[in-house]
């Protein structure tokens, strides 16, 4: 009988599994850059296209919605065929989605090449924790977790300040086209260094929402939906707030963004160490740590020097929370790690939207300090729903 895929009887890691995860994380570095990318050009796409900045800005939402859909049902949709054909094809989708992108004559063809984003956005995360279980050893998985979280951090952090820079030079459809030898590369390595991942008989159902019959897992998604939308209700409005409260310049706002996502790299890092014995502790103490930093940057939001402590340490542990998460994940269904992968995906990316629309409200309505504080209580709720997952799974 052949050894598992990642695994030897020496327990083992061959090169070719790490070089596939590193191909992943280089795919979920173009996913998030190219997700946040319109961030700073809507001014630009809306001269250009014709419409208002804010039409613009759906061009961000839109891919939202289609990876919260393709994330319910990719595990169903593709359960019969080999996890390294699915995934190029998402890397191949996301390809496509950026050369459309780059030459839309119209918003139409815009939209629907966001919508395509969406869709490699969607498929890509629910597929990547069950693949990273195949790819390496049970105790190297949150190791494998932090490399594409690692992605995500960095990308999410210059995403918007590469895509300005680059849009002054070679303009919006430019910046665009920038990542798409990026894509094709993550394509490229991702199919030679991936072994073929036939799909397993013993994964279970692909209905997502099966899943949340069991108390644990209910439990836990509740934690992850309040843990997002804590976090991006605040972290959408950061730039404003350092603006207009703490009064910092573009420079130090740039190189502000830029520390919190160096902070996230050191934060995967650091976590995924921890994980094997301390996961539920990690847990609990993320949002907990987060809420006081967003009371923190209530009380003392005019002192710069302050600010900028509590940002790198938002970024610390906001960006490990995913490993985390990733983590309970392999271990609460490891016969169902598609679908759950599919049902985390979906609510993470539910809660993002809605993090940032109740966040926007509650900024217009009633002021920053507001939107900061209802992030630190649903933070604070997500500690306590950690809590209780943790309960429940000693049961």
């Amino acid at each position: 009988m052949k050894a598992a895929v990642g695994r030897t009887p020496t327990s083992a890691v061959p090169v070719a599994a790490w070089g596939a995860v590193i191909s992943m994380a280089l795919c979920v570095a173009v996913l998030i850059a190219s997700e946040f990318m319109p961030v700073s050009l809507l001014s630009p796409i809306a001269a250009e296209l014709g419409v208002s900045e804010g039409r613009a800005g759906q061009a961000i939402s839109i891919s939202g919605i289609f990876a919260v859909v393709t994330s319910i049902l990719v595990a169903g949709l593709t359960r019969r065929l080999d996890r390294r054909l699915v995934l190029a094809s998402f890397s191949l989708i996301l390809v496509i989605s950026g050369t459309i992108v780059t030459f839309a004559p119209n918003y139409l063809v815009l939209m629907i090449g966001r919508a395509l984003l969406g869709i490699a956005i969607g498929g890509f995360w629910s597929m990547s924790t069950s693949i990273v279980m195949r790819l390496v050893p049970e105790n190297s998985v949150p190791k494998g977790l932090a490399m594409l979280n690692a992605g995500n951090a960095i990308a999410a952090t210059i995403a918007a300040p590469l895509g300005s820079l680059l849009g002054s030079y070679i303009g919006w459809r430019g910046a665009f086209f920038a990542v798409v030898p990026l894509a094709l590369l993550a394509l490229v390595w991702q199919w030679i260094s991936l072994p073929s991942l036939p799909p397993r008989c013993n994964e279970g159902s692909p209905n997502v929402f099966r899943l949340l019959l069991r108390p644990p897992v209910a439990i836990g998604m509740v934690s992850i939906m309040l843990l997002f939308i804590g976090q991006f209700a605040l972290f959408t409005y950061l730039r404003p707030f350092l603006e207009t409260v703490t009064s910092v310049s573009i420079p130090t706002l740039s190189l502000l963004l830029l520390l919190m996502g160096l902070a996230g790299v050191a934060g995967t890092t650091i976590v995924s160490h921890s994980l094997q014995k301390r996961l539920f502790v990690i847990l609990a103490a993320i949002p907990l740590i987060m809420a006081i930093i967003a009371l923190g940057l209530i009380a003392f939001g005019s002192s710069s020097t302050i600010t900028a402590i509590l940002l790198i340490g938002w970024g610390l542990f906001s960006t490990a929370a995913p490993v985390g998460w990733g983590t309970w994940l392999s271990r609460t269904m490891p016969d169902d790690t598609e679908a759950g992968g599919g049902l985390q995906v979906a609510t993470i990316q539910l809660a993002i939207t809605l993090g940032a629309s109740i966040g926007g409200v509650l900024f217009d309505g009633s002021g920053w300090w507001t939107t900061f504080l209802f992030a630190a209580v649903l933070l604070v709720g997500s500690f306590i729903f950690a809590i209780a997952a943790w309960r429940f799974t000693r049961r």
